[in-house]
């Protein structure tokens, strides 16, 4: 395997051929690999081709259609039992980051790198992902379903870079076509994921009730797979004072409404734990633990067993969504994560 080769994730945005451009000054040799997925534009492909061009490295795309296929599935059938599902965690060790590492293996390269903003470095002897220099722009949430086997070929270039505004003007000082392009947001979907259901879960399109939190019903809902936990925008419901979703009941189509404080808890049960670090076994540990992308990582106490964890959090948290992930981090360091199956009331997350 070639050490001194690299292939990196094109997505025909400003990060990745920033990326590129750095291990290219590191002395790699980098192949830019564009994916389709199936929904992007077209001018996406273009772009990262463009970018890949006036870097001088070769490129290819990989058709990654049949493989994102799954994802969407994954989103419909989640909608559809009333969860809101997290493509991209879903995604990048299933599909993203497989096709990556299955495509550097037959090229003999030694490592995959993408545009990501987070860091890899060296923790206790072992690899481990890190938060983002540039904390606004951090993504390492969405990488916690990364097997920890694999994190020792990853190199992430633009995490180090604590400016967003910083890579643009890398990107310009450059020449790169990309330097101003605006950041990409669910590109993976277009913008209709409506469709997505249409197709593949119709069933969560199907109206329902919305009850108030004695039960009465007090309007009517468009499909629950419209509605999340601690939604208030698009209920159609006036009570007197806000009014968010509280609970998703998809076999009978209800959606629940109450007061914000009806959505906050201080606990939550997790399954399908992925560590990118031991965690100890039935021994609580303290960490922050974040329940969505964007949202700022609380204090906490985690219970880790088997492929289940529990928290408890110091303070009550908005709207803990099952479907979700909760990622757990020490310090800027990620431990892992694991999917969230409800917001839960006991002093165990049971």
């Amino acid at each position: 395997m070639n050490r001194q080769t690299a292939i990196v994730a094109m997505s025909g945005g400003v990060d990745s051929a920033v990326a590129a451009h750095r291990l290219v000054e590191e002395g790699f040799d980098v192949l830019g690999v564009y994916m389709h997925l199936g929904a992007a534009a077209p001018s996406a492909a273009d772009d990262a081709r463009r970018a890949a061009a006036q870097l001088g490295i070769a490129f290819e795309a990989l058709d990654a259609t049949s493989s994102f296929a799954g994802i969407l599935d994954y989103v419909a059938a989640e909608y559809a039992r009333g969860r809101t599902p997290n493509p991209c965690v879903r995604c990048n060790p299933r599909v993203k980051f497989a096709c990556l590492l299955a495509l550097a293996d037959r090229r003999g390269a030694a490592w995959v790198a993408t545009g990501h903003h987070a860091r890899i470095a060296t923790v206790a002897g072992r690899p481990a992902i890190l938060r983002s220099s540039d904390r606004a722009k951090d993504q390492s949430y969405v990488l916690c379903g990364l097997p920890a086997a694999v994190l020792g070929r990853l190199r992430f270039p633009v995490g180090d870079i604590a400016d967003k505004a910083e890579i643009r003007r890398l990107a310009e000082s450059l020449g790169l076509h990309v330097a101003d392009k605006p950041d990409s947001q669910d590109i993976c979907f277009g913008d209709a994921y409506v469709h997505i259901l249409a197709e593949r879960a119709p069933q969560a399109l199907c109206g329902g009730a919305i009850l108030d939190p004695d039960g009465r019903q007090v309007g009517r809902h468009e499909g629950v797979g419209r509605y999340t936990i601690g939604q208030r925008r698009g209920l159609g419901v006036a009570l007197g004072e806000p009014m968010y979703v509280t609970a998703i009941d998809a076999e009978a189509r209800t959606i629940t409404i109450g007061p914000r404080a009806a959505t906050e808890s201080r606990h939550l049960a997790a399954s399908g734990a992925n560590w990118h670090a031991d965690a100890p076994e039935g021994t609580p540990f303290r960490a922050h633990v974040q329940i969505r992308y964007g949202h700022s990582a609380q204090p906490a106490t985690v219970r880790a067993a088997g492929d289940r964890f529990a928290v408890t959090f110091d303070q009550p948290v908005h709207a803990i969504t099952p479907g979700q992930v909760a990622a757990v981090y020490n310090g800027d360091r990620l431990l892992g994560g694991g999917w969230i199956d409800a917001a839960a009331r006991g002093a165990d997350g049971e």
